[in-house]
């Protein structure tokens, strides 16, 4: 939720509107660090995810972010894949916002930016994989016009 703040006048002064850029700089990645651990808890360390992220570059992945100030408050990773099924498609690796700015639109705009992105790279498909038991998350995904189309099976071989 966006509130006004008072300025030193007594007038009320709302924040700027986040900033969407891609995350491509080392520190950009670690500032992200807290934000994507909420999607991803099994990220134990910034260091972690910083090498992560550099070996996930080398096969096209991007961050890209909505920042409010010097702080990320929505971000998505994602990359150009292809593959039998889809063909060449926009693969959405993660989608968060920040707990504490949910509901205030940032996923929208990241997502309508994400389906610019793609259409601009010349996908005709946009696939995410959510868990089964993100129903917050499939109800914001169905009013973004996705559909479920499919489920995935894995087994862990360790």
């Amino acid at each position: 939720m966006t509130t006004a703040k008072s300025t030193r006048e007594g007038s009320m002064a709302w924040p700027a509107p986040p900033d969407m850029r891609y995350v491509d700089k080392e520190s950009e990645v670690v500032a992200c660090y807290g934000l994507m651990r909420q999607l991803r808890p099994h990220l134990a360390s910034e260091r972690e995810f910083l090498i992560r992220w550099q070996r996930q570059v080398t096969v096209g992945y991007r961050l890209l972010a909505l920042w409010q100030g010097a702080k990320p408050v929505a971000l998505a990773g994602f990359r150009v894949q292809e593959n039998l099924v889809h063909g060449v498609h926009f693969y959405v690796d993660d989608l968060v916002t920040d707990e504490e700015s949910r509901s205030s639109g940032h996923g929208r705009v990241l997502m309508e930016r994400l389906k610019a992105e793609a259409r601009a790279l010349g996908c005709a498909k946009l696939v995410l994989d959510t868990p089964l038991t993100n129903t917050l998350g499939h109800r914001f995904y169905y009013r973004q016009g996705l559909l479920a189309t499919a489920l995935r099976f894995t087994a862990l071989l360790i």
